[in-house]
């Protein structure tokens, strides 16, 4: 779940169980997809990473696999072995080796019914249009995904698709100094902390978002969080990423 997955998802080699569930749910806490999310979710099939970026939608066992953020299924009782026998590997094509025998294939794709909306939906360029496609739908997933949205931060489903646009177009180095600059931003204002109380400490699930609507969300609030901070304070990297 967010930071964890953040860690996992861009090591080479990432093996999924039976057992394993991922989300990166921030927007339900007045956040955003970070540690690497801008750039690892735009880069998933047919707007897949939007839609979970947007809706905190989880995805199980097999699941990972199927939509590319796990590159192995290994049933969590062949773990241990596997454990045992990686150590003893002497190079890549060992490791992949080793890997491909232990990968048993997953079944169907569980969101492959939705794929189709998730793509048309979910290609559109503002949170109100994805929302307008969501609603010429009309299906029981659709509903759904529209509930889930209308329960999110409005700032932060604003603030998430801008980043993943531009995540898009960026190297990793990249997107981790722009959601350093997020982030410093969010713990600043108000909606993270209050996502924060209202999700995680007093739990009442009331948050008060400010902006309060989709509307009242424009441009200027949302750019604002992408300026460039004091150069003192920019993210730093020593050696290549």
């Amino acid at each position: 779940m967010g930071g964890g997955l953040g860690l996992s998802v861009h090591g080479r080699y990432r093996v999924a169980t039976e057992k394993t569930v991922i989300a990166m749910p921030e927007t339900k806490i007045g956040l955003f997809p970070d540690v690497g999310g801008s750039y690892f979710l735009p880069r998933l099939q047919v707007n897949l990473g939007l839609y979970l970026g947007l809706t905190g939608d989880r995805l199980k066992g097999g699941d990972v696999v199927k939509a590319g953020i796990a590159t192995h299924f290994v049933p969590s009782k062949r773990l241990y072995d596997l454990e045992k026998l990686l150590p003893r590997c002497t190079s890549e094509s060992e490791v992949n080796s080793l890997l491909s025998k232990f990968h048993e294939p997953v079944e169907e794709f569980s969101l492959a019914p939705h794929v189709k909306h998730i793509n048309y939906c979910f290609a559109a360029s503002t949170i109100e249009e994805i929302i307008e496609r969501l609603e010429k739908v009309q299906n029981e997933w659709s509903v759904k995904t529209l509930k889930t949205l209308r329960q999110m931060c409005p700032g932060s489903l604003k603030l998430t698709l801008r980043a993943l646009q531009r995540g898009a177009q960026l190297q990793l180095g990249q997107c981790l100094r722009m959601e350093y600059r997020l982030a410093c931003r969010a713990t600043l204002n108000h909606d993270f902390p209050e996502g924060v109380r209202a999700l995680l400490i007093d739990k009442d699930n009331n948050p008060q978002w400010n902006p309060k609507t989709l509307e009242d969300v424009d441009d200027d609030y949302i750019e604002s969080y992408f300026k460039k901070l004091p150069e003192e304070q920019e993210l730093k990297f020593f050696g290549k990423l």
